[in-house]
């Protein structure tokens, strides 16, 4: 997207990197304007020409030939759809974080606030459903789920949210709830619909979300300490909120300034990628004749 443009060339010169930039098609006319802007203002500053470089023709052979640039190009960094990120892994010869794909979980413990609760789900289903950061999932302890999922289900429906969830579910809410498959707990749908499991504890819990997340952002609601502290550290994804959104999972909310992207990897950065991620590190040893025995 344009945003994405502006927003990649001035974290990468800012953190002493040039960058070529591959924005979507739709976007090619904007994408052009944005970067001769850029590139003006950096010659009347004294950048040498083509730090900022962006690829203007569409066809997917020059991004594949890009990712082939060993020795040119240090790092890949694709920022949107799943297809788009596997088919760059896939494909590349040189170094890739994985940004963006984001399958957010919500569990709500049996102890938890329901009001909270509630609250904390349709923001993270509903704000912004297009986004990453947006919840996909919703897991309900059964000691609680006949008391939360009407109150849950009353809410989304304010929103037109389709709800896909499991039989204890569809007992619970009847037969508006669409019956999920396998696919459904490992959708992304950036959009109004989201997955619903009730689970017998925290421990199916985070079975479940290491099963089917991306990696991204998933978050338990609960008055327990103890409980807080088992589900963080039992999840394997980039962001654990408690008692939170997963919506704050952001660059600039992290106050981080803007962000490149969000990695969902484990190498070499985690969560929002800003400056300091877009760096590593070099080693200046100074001696006196110093040998090593």
């Amino acid at each position: 997207r344009p945003n994405v443009t502006a927003d990649a060339a001035s974290l990468c010169l800012k953190s002493g990197n040039a960058v070529i930039l591959r924005g979507g098609k739709d976007a090619l006319n904007s994408n052009t304007a944005i970067c001769k802007i850029i590139n003006s203002a950096l010659c009347d500053c004294g950048f040498p020409e083509g730090v900022v470089a962006l690829i203007e023709n569409p066809s997917r052979e020059y991004t594949s030939e890009l990712l082939q640039l060993r020795g040119y190009v240090d790092l890949v960094i694709p920022r949107g759809g799943k297809g788009l990120i596997q088919a760059v892994k896939e494909n590349a010869a040189v170094p890739v974080i994985e940004t963006g794909a984001g399958n957010c979980h919500i569990y709500v413990h049996s102890d938890a606030d329901t009001d909270m609760a509630v609250n904390i789900l349709v923001n993270a289903k509903t704000q912004r459903p297009s986004v990453c950061n947006a919840a996909e999932s919703l897991l309900v302890h059964r000691d609680i789920a006949a008391e939360f999922l009407p109150l849950a289900k009353a809410a989304l429906d304010s929103f037109s949210v389709e709800l896909r969830g499991c039989p204890e579910t569809q007992a619970i809410l009847g037969s508006c709830v669409v019956p999920a498959t396998e696919e459904d707990y490992a959708a992304e749908y950036n959009d109004f619909i989201m997955s619903v499991k009730v689970v017998g504890s925290l421990e199916e819990a985070v079975e479940h979300i290491n099963r089917y997340s991306t990696g991204h952002s998933e978050a338990i609601i609960t008055r327990s300490l103890d409980a807080s502290r088992r589900f963080g550290t039992s999840v394997d994804s980039a962001c654990v909120y408690t008692n939170a959104s997963t919506r704050f999972t952001d660059g600039e909310e992290f106050g981080f300034g803007a962000e490149i992207g969000i990695s969902t990897q484990k190498l070499h950065a985690r969560g929002p990628l800003g400056l300091n991620e877009l760096t590593c590190e070099k080693y200046f040893i100074s001696g006196s004749g110093q040998v090593r025995k």
